[in-house]
């Protein structure tokens, strides 16, 4: 992209960036995905709970469309971070930590979710646009979503 077509598009050409603004934003990004995978779980554990009383490996595995070892994988990984509690032979519990992630999630992505379909998009596609920019938008963008919210509601 020339300097010019920069200019127009309202963006910073490459060149006038500072190094480290710019691993600054990678990093954020990194941070993001990292966080991704607990968030998402936390996330479906409370759903499946609230859904059907409990939250079942098998049924995540399902509905994550992974492979059940990967769910085992990354329920021990939550364990160590003190999100989830697992007891031989039976369902998921969140700790208290994980049940706070999970309200932070949901109402995070609820409010993608509300600002994307008050811009008109469909609720389908709005509901799957959500599910990704949930993990990546910052508190500031979060808290001008809602503000436009509250003014167009």
């Amino acid at each position: 992209m020339t300097e010019n077509a920069s200019h127009l598009r309202g963006q910073t050409p490459p060149e006038d960036r500072t190094v480290d603004a710019q691993a600054d934003g990678f990093a954020r990004v990194r941070q993001a995905h990292e966080s991704e995978m607990a968030e998402d779980y936390v996330e479906l554990i409370a759903e499946l709970i609230e859904a059907t009383g409990e939250a079942r490996p098998v049924d995540m595995a399902e509905r994550l469309g992974v492979k059940p070892p990967t769910v085992t994988k990354n329920l021990t990984r939550l364990t160590r971070e003190g999100l989830v509690r697992r007891e031989r032979y039976r369902s998921i519990f969140l700790t208290e930590a994980g049940e706070e992630l999970a309200q932070a999630c949901r109402a995070r992505h609820q409010t993608v979710l509300s600002f994307l379909m008050a811009l008109g998009i469909d609720e389908e596609v709005a509901a799957r646009d959500a599910e990704g920019i949930e993990h990546h938008v910052s508190s500031a963008t979060l808290r001008a979503f809602e503000a436009f919210l509250r003014k167009t509601g």
